[in-house]
């Protein structure tokens, strides 16, 4: 009961609480090894703040944002309304909201396109009978986290050309949905579409979800015409991992607001945001948007070369530095050698520093490498992956 108490009065130290959370955030040792209880191995990770592999590790600034919040009783649209403003005003956007991740943000978006303020179509969802009920796509966009959309009860109309999105555009036209990441591979890059909802008076929702950084993605959308952006919280944000953002056009997010919790009978309903995460998604942002953007990709080209530099020592084994170019923009080494003449193909070395001590996580195995993400590492531990790396292409 003490215990409750001091956690409810906020007098429980945040190096004790921060302990849970990574390497590097807590100055004194846990009192419980809960991770080593439960038989679940912690790692390294050198691969991408994937949801696998539980996101991006948090900074104890919005660790201690979730504690204040979580010993004090608030009304909880009170702290959605303000902390909405206070993310949209770092922004520099109408409105914001936090969301249960960026596929929430889908969900909530596409609703209130949807639904607008209208209460009864709130409450009927995903029946869309006398809705709009259209939400047009490329076909190059199509992916894995759609099904967010589709779960408001819509219908996705495919397009390839301008041409035929200009067609494809009627009377029951609900959105226009982007795949930021997919921008390369489509015809209509983001400006073009987005200039063609604004110029049929169709909202355009833009998924920018593992888009972050570069820090210029939070105002690109909005600037090139984008009503709705949905980012994920837990990636280069690092902030909560359960945690995403809807921003963009006040009547939007409002009516997104009205499809997601607190509220009962709403499509949204389930997706729920205490508001220990939406205090901690304002610090989040005001963390990184203070952040010296330039002083973290120098550090991510050092670290690049740290291990460029110890993987050469391997002989049949070259290296270069590669950025990608728009999910998870930053420095990442690629790592290649003739698998005939080491004896290892690259899942073989990804298994191997997997099961290895400590355990290490890679990029998911490419045909043209070996690739290791440097940006998510923890002080110190590029030395180790660099070291476990060259140990086992040396042993081959």
């Amino acid at each position: 009961m003490l215990r409750r108490r001091l956690f409810l009065q906020g007098k429980l130290s945040l190096p004790f609480f921060a302990g849970w959370f990574g390497q590097g955030r807590a100055a004194t040792k846990p009192r419980r090894d809960f991770f080593q209880e439960l038989k679940v191995r912690p790692f390294i990770n050198a691969a991408e703040p994937f949801t696998a592999l539980s996101g991006s590790l948090i900074p104890a600034e919005v660790i201690e944002a979730w504690q204040y919040a979580a010993g004090r009783s608030v009304r909880l649209d009170e702290v959605h309304d303000a902390v909405g403003e206070r993310i949209a005003s770092l922004i520099g956007c109408e409105a914001a909201m936090v969301t249960a991740g960026a596929a929430s943000g889908l969900t909530l978006g596409t609703a209130a396109c949807l639904t607008g303020l209208d209460r009864d179509k709130v409450h009927r969802l995903p029946d869309t009978t006398g809705m709009k009920t259209e939400v047009i796509i490329q076909k190059s966009h199509r992916y894995g986290y759609d099904h967010a959309v589709r779960n408001c009860g819509i219908r996705y109309v495919e397009v390839e050309s301008t041409e035929e999105l200009e067609h494809a555009i009627g009377p029951k036209t609900a959105m226009l949905h982007f795949f930021n990441t997919n921008e390369p591979v489509g015809r209509i890059k983001l400006p073009e579409f987005a200039r063609l909802g604004k110029r049929h008076g169709i909202p355009v929702l833009n998924d920018i979800a593992a888009d972050v950084p570069p820090l210029a993605n939070f105002s690109r959308s909005l600037q090139l015409g984008c009503d709705l952006v949905t980012v994920s919280g837990g990636k280069g944000l690092r902030g909560l991992q359960s945690c995403g953002l809807l921003y963009g056009k006040a009547d939007l997010v409002k009516a997104a607001r009205l499809n997601g919790p607190p509220n009962s009978d709403a499509i949204g309903r389930g997706q729920k945001v205490n508001k220990e995460e939406m205090l901690a998604m304002m610090v989040t942002l005001e963390l990184y948007f203070r952040r010296d953007h330039d002083a973290d990709w120098r550090e991510w080209e050092r670290r690049v070369n740290v291990v460029r530099k110890a993987v050469s020592t391997v002989s049949g084994v070259s290296s270069e530095m590669f950025v990608p170019e728009i999910h998870y923009r930053c420095p990442h080494v690629r790592v290649r050698w003739d698998e005939g003449k080491l004896g290892l193909t690259v899942a073989g070395v990804i298994q191997k520093l997997r099961e290895g001590d400590p355990s290490i996580e890679m990029r998911p195995n490419k045909e043209d490498g070996l690739e290791i993400g440097v940006w998510m590492l923890e002080t110190g531990e590029v030395d180790i992956v660099a070291r476990r790396v060259t140990e086992v292409l040396r042993k081959g």
